[in-house]
């Protein structure tokens, strides 16, 4: 009689895929109110690990630093990309990510055989590739793409801080936490947010009918110096 081992099934993995370099790819910035959203595609280098590599979110500032400076001088070949506010608001911020990841891959030094890329869609791309949900924290090189991104991303805001501070972009790093929501009541929006956004298109609403109120209350306002009756006294005689 046969062992109930030998009757089980098992799954055995098939690999078609063919050899060569791997891509990871990641971005940054889907989500924040105002800014680019960066992308980043990394090839990692078997011979020369990077410990500590894990989804940017779960590692503290320090730590994506210290990483970051490791990818750069340990993979094959790293790059990153972005697409512009302006990108984002004409193509809506998912076909913006889509671009970013494209140009990342694009960039890269040496062409990969394969991308591996962090969610469940994918970018135009001529080589084979692969969305992973929750990538990365599966993959190391999307892992890598990850800290790259957000590494890249949060620099670009302290330079935003630099130049309107009064929004707290350092911070906040573009998302729509109280603090910069407050801002946008109070400030309205700068060049850097997207207008596609609910918030911010709010805030210029507000915004735009503020300076018509302006505008009107301009025009029917009275001249201080200007009576605002004038009385004529006229002399009405009879013709001689």
């Amino acid at each position: 009689m046969r062992s109930r081992k030998f009757l089980k099934a098992e799954q055995a993995a098939l690999v078609w895929d063919a050899p060569g370099l791997v891509a990871g790819v990641d971005e940054a910035g889907r989500g924040p109110l105002a800014g680019p959203v960066v992308a980043a595609a990394v090839i990692l280098d078997d011979q020369r690990p990077i410990r500590g590599l894990a989804d940017s979110k779960t590692l503290t500032a320090l730590q994506r630093e210290r990483l970051h400076d490791q990818i750069l001088a340990k993979a094959l070949c790293c790059s990153v990309a972005q697409a512009t506010v302006e990108e984002i608001d004409t193509h809506n911020i998912l076909q913006a990510t889509m671009l970013a990841m494209r140009r990342a891959v694009e960039g890269l030094r040496l062409k990969p055989a394969k991308v591996l890329v962090d969610g469940n869609r994918l970018p135009t791309l001529d080589v084979l590739a692969e969305a992973i949900v929750k990538g990365d924290a599966r993959v190391k090189a999307i892992s890598a793409a990850s800290i790259l991104a957000k590494v890249h991303r949060d620099r670009l805001c302290e330079q935003l801080h630099l130049e309107f501070p009064h929004y707290g972009f350092a911070g906040h790093k573009g998302y729509g936490t109280p603090e910069h929501l407050e801002a946008l009541q109070r400030h309205g929006a700068c060049i850097h947010h997207r207008r596609s956004f609910s918030p911010v298109a709010a805030a210029l609403a507000r915004t735009a009918d503020g300076a018509a109120a302006l505008m009107l209350d301009a025009t029917t306002q009275v001249p201080a110096d200007i009576p605002a009756v004038e009385t004529v006294h006229l002399d009405l005689r009879t013709a001689p």
